[in-house]
């Protein structure tokens, strides 16, 4: 199939690279802090407006920030006729809940992490946000809204002695003991109770007003609306929603459950890959996403490297998938760690559903949904680190996670790397952008020029590009060697503007271009 008729449009011209600026940061740390394992960000999410952002740390907590330029300033319209450079997104903190403690598993003595693993917005509704959070075991549906803080005042009582809750000022818990009397009185008078022999001034009071209940301020509530657990033997590693605003998976290593969010209670399980007999298992789960608009469409990915795509409309499980995306390995390149660097960690599907990126151990691949015989576009994240995959292997470094996302626009991809760098590689037809950045205040310190390399065309209007701007050797581009303690795992684009949000450690960067 030929599908080159909906190719994403590219500006007239070679695209050029794009100036990312230093924009804010959330949790700087100081010089010699020590980071506490506790605040380490583990997911960040925008929504679909892009006006509020998530973010989930190892704690157990969601936070949650909202933009503000664009409520300063005016409508998104009005802001969209001025000139864009002095635009400036800018995001504030909004609130904090959180969302999981840690369990204990008593049938199989398993401890179960409060980390979140992945966050996924909803739809808002009646001005209330929704999303769904979940850590290794157990997914939680929030509800977060505004609620009026309502007190009572017009007492008929001195203002003078009267609380802002409207009780007595010297009824108020007191440390000093005061005698009482059987019936609630009180022996001393100064003591401000209305005590039984209260008496009425003569000619009674001017005016006997009831008290009233007025809403001054407003406070930020978050309620867990569904829990969802027990439904996975395995650990969580992501969630989806789907397009019809009603249903959502969750996957496991080798197990995808469907749920419905008003039914925490039930799920079915539409994809397993578990063999009769465990010593049979080759290849596991590793992420999964619905696709942004045909709501029968899902994708997963697998530690070999492969993806398929699966249509819920074939049948109830759907173990058969109606395509499969992998690359053929190159003859003679086999190695001990070919299977553990093509194991891929996770995916995403383009705005408008036509092209997929997936995130090895060294590269980010951008496959067309129309085109299974391999990927559009292949992208080297840092293959300075080939020779030292045996040192990365002993660490453990070489099972790193790193996340990937695409552009609103779908021209760039961006994912992260160690020593807290991250790559954003231009995508459209003849692009050479490779730019690599740092999450720090001056993000292009670590940028140098880089050569692009000639494509190698496939014919009619596709092209297989072989990415350049990664054969570095192993010293970033001031000559330090890379330190792999320090890597950013987390990051989101704007899902309409040139931003991105990532994670360095505790502290979450946001940049503009």
């Amino acid at each position: 199939m030929d599908g080159g008729d909906e190719a994403v449009v590219a500006p007239e011209g070679p695209q050029q690279p794009l100036e990312w600026k230093f924009s804010q940061v959330f949790g700087e740390r100081a010089v010699g802090e020590e980071v506490q394992e506790v605040d380490i960000i583990s997911a960040i999410e925008f929504d679909k407006s892009g006006d509020h952002l998530a973010t989930g740390d190892r704690g157990g907590r969601v936070v949650l920030f909202e933009r503000t330029d664009t409520k300063d300033n005016g409508s998104r319209r009005d802001l969209e006729r001025m000139d864009y450079s002095i635009r400036h997104p800018e995001f504030r903190y909004k609130t904090e809940f959180q969302s999981h403690e840690p369990e204990f598993d008593y049938l199989k003595s398993l401890e179960i992490e409060e980390k979140i693993n992945k966050i996924k917005w909803c739809q808002t509704a009646n001005g209330a946000l929704f999303l769904l959070s979940t850590n290794d075991k157990t997914i939680k549906y929030w509800k977060v809204q505004e609620k009026k803080v309502k007190k009572v005042s017009e007492m008929n009582i001195d203002p003078s002695k009267a609380m802002g809750n409207g009780s007595i000022a010297s009824s108020s818990n007191s440390s000093n003991s005061k005698p009482h009397l059987a019936n609630g009185g009180s022996s001393d008078k100064s003591y401000g109770y209305l005590s039984n022999d209260f008496s009425f001034p003569p000619g009674g009071l001017p005016s006997l007003r009831l008290p009233s209940v007025a809403s001054h301020e407003t406070s930020l509530l978050a309620r867990c609306r569904r829990v969802y657990a027990h439904a996975h033997d395995y650990h969580i590693n992501s969630i989806s929603n789907n397009s019809d605003g009603e249903t959502f998976i969750s996957a496991d290593d080798l197990r995808i459950n469907l749920w419905n969010l008003e039914i925490s209670n039930q799920s079915f399980n539409i994809v397993d890959v578990k063999p009769a007999n465990m010593e049979d298992l080759t290849e596991v789960i590793t992420s999964a996403e619905f696709h942004p608009t045909h709501c029968n469409t899902l994708a997963y990915s697998s530690s070999k490297g492969s993806i398929r795509l699966v249509d819920l409309r074939q049948s109830a499980l759907c173990d058969s998938h109606a395509k499969l995306f992998e690359e053929q390995e190159a003859p003679g390149s086999r190695s001990f760690f070919t299977e553990i660097i093509a194991s891929i960690s996770d995916i995403k599907f383009a705005k408008e559903g036509r092209y997929i990126l997936s995130r090895d151990y060294m590269t980010l691949k951008l496959w067309d949904i129309n085109m299974d015989s391999g990927p559009v576009s292949t992208f080297r994240v840092h293959e300075y680190l080939r020779p030292k995959l045996c040192d990365l292997y002993e660490n453990d470094s070489i099972f790193d996670k790193f996340e990937c996302c695409l552009s609103g626009d779908g021209l760039r991809v961006s994912t992260g790397s160690y020593s807290n760098l991250f790559r954003v590689f231009g995508c459209a037809p003849g692009s050479t952008e490779a730019t690599t950045l740092e999450a720090s205040k001056n993000p292009m310190r670590r940028q140098v020029p880089t050569p692009s390399r000639p494509s190698r065309s496939l014919g009619n209007s596709i092209t297989r590009v072989v990415r350049r701007g990664a054969d570095n050797t192993g010293v970033d581009a001031n000559g330090n060697s890379f330190d792999f303690t320090t890597k950013l795992l987390h990051l989101a684009w704007h899902p309409t503007e040139n931003s991105i949000a990532c994670a360095a450690a505790n502290s979450l960067y946001m940049y503009y271009a």
